[in-house]
């Protein structure tokens, strides 16, 4: 057998006037990814920062149509990030000004197009929730990999803008996911680093960094600087 065909905005999230995702239905002129740990003070936070920092230097303003937010499943709701997930944003030039936690709630996932989690558990949670997430619903490191085996030359260019071409991305990731499995249960989780000292919140911000690195890659159409 072979497998099938590969086939909150940079700013601070948007009002109701705004919510055009693909549950709710058209016009979409927006593509949302929903970043989801635990608490949403280390591991969300960081992503949700990372993926803005990444996406605003490879496209500027033409990045805008990527909504980038996070939600905790047990999450501290109006909590400040930890300090020391501050430090690894500060590693990479990220901005961690103005984030506060949130448990995540329903409408965060009807209005994602896309909910990259730091789990499976955290997956498993989301989709449990219903609102058909279960197509658009990965852990960070599965998309990663599904991400990776996607020629880039399938998917729309970015002249057709980046909402259409993340859509096309997530399709296509959707389509791969049962052909192409994690080599171990652990090959997809980002583990949670509350409480531990700064070296290992730097690790797992390494970890990220490396796991988000394609996918902002696969989204823009343009590669990390070197």
């Amino acid at each position: 057998m072979t497998a099938p065909g590969t086939g909150r905005g940079i700013g601070n999230g948007e009002r109701a006037a705004e919510i055009t995702t693909t549950f709710v239905g058209l016009p979409r002129d927006r593509f949302r990814i929903l970043h989801v740990s635990t608490g949403n003070v280390c591991r969300s936070p960081i992503t949700e920062r990372l993926t803005r920092h990444f996406v605003t230097e490879r496209l500027g303003v033409l990045g805008g149509g990527l909504i980038v937010e996070s939600a905790g499943t047990w999450g501290h709701e109006g909590a400040p990030m930890e300090a020391n997930a501050e430090t690894v944003l500060a590693d990479f030039g990220a901005d961690a000004a103005g984030f506060t936690g949130r448990e995540l709630l329903d409408e965060h996932v009807i209005r994602a197009d896309l909910v990259l989690t730091a789990t499976r558990d955290h997956r498993a949670q989301v989709i449990s929730m219903g609102h058909s997430a279960g197509l658009r619903t990965f852990t960070l490191k599965e998309f990663t990999r599904l991400v990776n085996a996607i020629d880039p030359a399938t998917l729309p260019p970015l002249d057709d803008g980046v909402v259409v071409r993340a859509r096309a991305l997530v399709r296509a990731a959707a389509a791969l996911r049962g052909w192409l499995l994690a080599p171990t249960a652990e090959a997809d989780e980002v583990y949670d680093p509350y409480g531990a000292p700064l070296t290992f919140f730097r690790s797992i911000g390494d970890e990220i960094h490396q796991a988000l690195d394609p996918v902002v890659t696969a989204l823009t159409g343009v590669a990390a600087r070197t």
